[in-house]
Order: structure tokens, then sequence, then C-alpha cells
């Protein structure tokens, strides 16, 4: 029962990612997209975004459990939506601009994630570098796929 909230995280974050994932396939619109030279094969992006999923929702768990920690909860809750919202715009609605705007604030509130977390858990901030940095990465692919579009 001591993990019950961890296992909910996880359902969360993972299963709604991999929900959101499955629902908004790139399909033939992105395949004929001019792409930098940078961009990472397909097959790589699920196994990356399922391992980040894991540790985004470990941290929330983590800090949930504090008290004391509504901003940096805030910033965790708004991160997520962010996130799940970026896939449907960009591959279902075809608006890499609008998306571009979506991932520019999901960067924003996963640095206002770890910076809250940071003084309360350090670890749980720490879970989310790696996160930063592959959403610092899809940010440049976002705005390079819409630059050359």
């Amino acid at each position: 029962m001591r993990y019950l909230p961890l296992l909910l995280f996880l359902v969360a974050t993972v299963g709604g990612g991999l929900l959101i994932g499955a629902t908004n396939m790139p399909g033939p619109w992105y395949a004929t997209l001019d792409k930098p030279p940078f961009t990472p094969p397909d097959w790589l992006f699920a196994p990356m975004w399922s391992a980040i999923y894991v540790l985004v929702a470990v941290a929330g768990w983590r800090i949930w459990r504090l008290s004391d920690t509504r901003g940096a909860m805030t910033a965790w809750w708004v991160q997520l939506g962010l996130n799940f919202l970026w896939s449907p715009v960009f591959f279902t609605l075809q608006a890499p601009g609008w998306a571009l705007a979506i991932i520019l604030a999901l960067f924003a509130a996963i640095v206002a994630f770890i910076v809250l977390a940071w003084e309360r858990d350090w670890p749980a901030a720490l879970l989310f570098l790696p996160y930063g940095a592959w959403v610092a990465f899809a940010t440049l692919l976002n705005a390079s796929i819409w630059w050359l579009n």
C-alpha cells in the first residue's frame, strides 16, 4: 500500500504517454517534411520517451509525498499537460508552429520543476535533467522542422 501512489504516478505518466503516442502517430505527413540532418531515427523516440516518462513519474511521486510542495507539484502537472498536448498539435493537427510554442512552455515548466524541487528533494530534480536535455533537443528539432517547412 505504501507504493500505491508511485504505481498511480507511473500508470498516469507512462500510460498517458503511451496512449498519446499511439493515438498521434507521425504518419505520411511527417514523412514528407523537410527535416534537419540531426533528426534521430523514428525508432528511437518510443524507448526514449518511455524511459523519460518513468523518470518523470518517480520525480512527481517523490515531490508529491512531501509537504508544502505546491509550486513544484504545480510545475509537474503543467509540464505533464503540455507534454501530452504537444503530439496531438504537432502530428494530428499538423501545426509545427503551435507545437513549438507548446514545447517552449514545456521546457520552461521542466526548468521550473527542477528549480522548485531542488531544495525540497534534489534527487527528484536530478531525475528531470535527462528530460530537460531531451526536450531541449526536441525543441531544436521542432524549431528546425517549422523553419524548413
